[in-house]
């Protein structure tokens, strides 16, 4: 297979699709730079009022069917498109642009749109691309409205086809029929973008974020997509169709198995139980996370609750919200995660600054202790919460002890105000850390002395040690928690954890990945919290795996010379207790080592 033909994307629905490609090159409509005179200014005012509120009426139609093929869940997706038409400052500026520069409706929301768009474009938060996307939308459907044109005729479909576009959208996604499109490729785009959400939810294969399709994909040619490995095929031969149909059929084969374990606990085949809990970005996903049989949340981002707002939250909002994740988690633990704001995740009702390097600025918990206004309405949610189920609060970013004694204090003089109030609330919030840098595991025995829990986020862990911008797709093949400089501060917090007899855990993606889940076995940890998708698997995986075999693979991975060596060392390891079929249906990331391990004979542990 010639590798110019095999793209790499990354994988947002799973499952396999063949189909000729469908390419959608969908462009905003060209607006003429001109002026009104003075006397038409307000009547350009009322225009684009009009075009909103046609516009919202739209939506609220595509909300409506995606009510009916989806789930009440899903089309609240639309909510948010929905909002941004409500936005006054985003609706403000634009008819400020009108009546001060004399500008036409259409300019002056176009290029209000454009600036913000362009903010959220060049960020490597997921969060603020995702919601640039549902701001693409809305400024296309505001042009064409405005300017009295139809959106551009979307294809009819004769055959099954995969449609390759720039950026999905919602709207998009739900504008063909399942009959009609058997996948999507889109060069914009991540896991938590709301089209993936819906695609998800429909059942369509689904690959985002693969740059240059539009080029290299030609329209028509026959495609094989895999929105498990994200990985796109342009012209397989007929062999290559029919090896990518037959990994299918393992996966489905696998699926089945995964779903048969979900009811059973996660204890290895030597007997030692492990917690598993999930990580949850969005509510979205609660359902899904509950479904496959997490045993709590280990990681609740509340960032989704601030970023791309004009203003922040109250404290009922975000009561409401946590309240019906406790009751939905029936008792079991919920790990509330402070905002982690900053760095490339400032919410719109923030003015700071711009800094030369915001991923070592002002961000996460420095911001809510230098902004108590921010971080108060939040903490008398959770020790209202308390009151409905087993709330706990971790902080992001933490570097030395006075941090945690300073939000120790602050919880202390909430806990005194609500009393004052008269508002009922718990006596305690379980107080822990997120083990992010370096520092925190060179202190590591000071934190797990004075905190409740302790959790590993290897994301910003990798990052910080390696001093690789996990955003830097240049440096990408670089940027691996399978570094054994990073291997050895995930042990030393580990070690440190037990002498104190602190919980420990791991929320990063490291936990999610099934070599992983092996690694983090093997060093000591009993407790791990992942993606709502990644649960069947690890738990399948964990409940056939010993102990003993993942200690010798994981203390011997510390003294690789590198992450290619740990790998290696890990997946021979993992070859020992796991039948390679999982390595050739995508669930295990396929390493350079993975070929060797082909001639291996592979016990089953049942």
């Amino acid at each position: 297979m010639t590798p110019s033909r095999l793209l790499h994307g990354i994988g947002v629905s799973s499952g396999v699709a063949t189909g000729p490609a469908v390419v959608l090159r969908r462009e905003l409509p060209d607006v003429p730079d001109r002026v009104v005179p003075d006397d038409a200014v307000e009547a350009e005012v009322t225009r684009l009022s009009e075009a909103v509120r046609a516009v919202r009426a739209g939506l609220e139609a595509l909300r409506a069917r995606a009510r009916e093929r989806v789930g009440p869940e899903e089309a609240k997706i639309f909510d948010a498109q929905i909002l941004m038409l409500e936005d006054q400052e985003l609706l403000g500026a634009a008819e400020k642009f009108v009546r001060e520069n004399q500008l036409t409706a259409e300019r002056a929301f176009e290029l209000k749109a454009l600036e913000v768009g362009a903010l959220w474009a060049n960020s490597s938060s997921s969060l603020l691309r995702d919601k640039q996307a549902d701001l693409s939308g809305v400024l296309r459907r505001v042009l064409y409205q405005l300017l009295g044109r139809e959106d551009e005729q979307l294809p009819g479909l004769g055959q099954p086809a995969v449609v390759v576009t720039r950026e999905l959208t919602p709207g998009l996604t739900l504008q063909f029929e399942r009959e009609h499109v058997v996948g999507f490729v889109s060069e914009e785009g991540t896991r938590t973008a709301h089209a993936a959400i819906l695609a998800r939810s429909l059942g369509i294969p689904c690959i985002m974020g693969l740059s240059g399709a539009l080029e290299e994909i030609p329209a028509g040619a026959e495609l094989v997509i895999d929105g498990t490995r994200g990985t796109v095929l342009v012209s397989p031969s007929p062999e290559e169709i029919d090896e990518a149909l037959s990994v299918e059929t393992r996966r489905h084969e696998l699926a089945e198995e995964l779903e048969r374990s979900l009811d059973l606990p996660a204890v290895t085949a030597d007997g030692v139980p492990l917690t598993l809990r999930g990580n949850l970005d969005l509510p979205e996903e609660l359902d899904l996370l509950a479904r496959n049989g997490a045993e709590g949340i280990g990681l609740l981002r509340t960032e989704f609750l601030v970023v791309g707002r004009a203003t922040l939250p109250d404290e009922e909002e975000q009561l409401e919200y946590f309240r019906r994740v406790a009751r939905r988690l029936a008792g079991q633990p919920v790990t509330v995660r402070s905002y982690d704001v900053g760095g490339d995740k400032f919410p719109a009702a923030f003015r700071i600054p711009a800094e030369a390097n915001p991923f070592l600025g002002w961000r996460a918990l420095r911001v809510c202790l230098d902004r108590p206004e921010v971080f108060i309405p939040q903490l008398r949610a959770l020790l209202r919460a308390r009151l409905d189920g087993d709330i706990r609060l971790m902080l992001p970013l933490v570097i030395d002890l006075e941090e945690v004694t300073r939000t120790r204090e602050l919880i202390t003089q909430v806990r005194g105000a609500l009393r004052r109030d008269g508002v009922r609330h718990a006596d305690d919030l379980p107080l822990g850390v997120m083990i992010e840098t370096p520092a925190a595991v060179a202190l590591a025995d000071q934190l797990v002395a004075q905190c409740d829990f302790v959790s590993v986020g290897t994301n910003d862990l990798t990052q910080y040690t390696l001093a690789i911008d996990r955003g830097n797709a240049r440096l990408a093949h670089r940027f691996t928690g399978f570094h054994p400089a990073v291997l050895r501060l995930l042990a030393q917090l580990a070690d440190a954890a037990k002498k104190a007899g602190t919980p420990f855990s791991v929320c990063g993606e490291m936990a999610s990945e099934p070599l992983g889940a092996f690694l983090l076995l093997g060093l000591g940890y009993r407790e791990l919290s992942v993606a709502p998708t990644a649960l069947p698997v690890v738990r399948w995986l964990v409940r056939r795996l010993r102990v003993g075999d993942a200690e010798g693979p994981a203390r011997a991975a510390l003294d690789a010379t590198g992450p290619a060596e740990a790998m290696e060392v890990l997946e021979a390891g993992l070859a020992g207790s796991v039948d390679l079929e999982l390595f050739d249906a995508g669930w295990l990331p396929r390493h350079r080592s993975a070929t060797s391990l082909q001639g291996r004979r592979i016990s089953r542990s049942r």
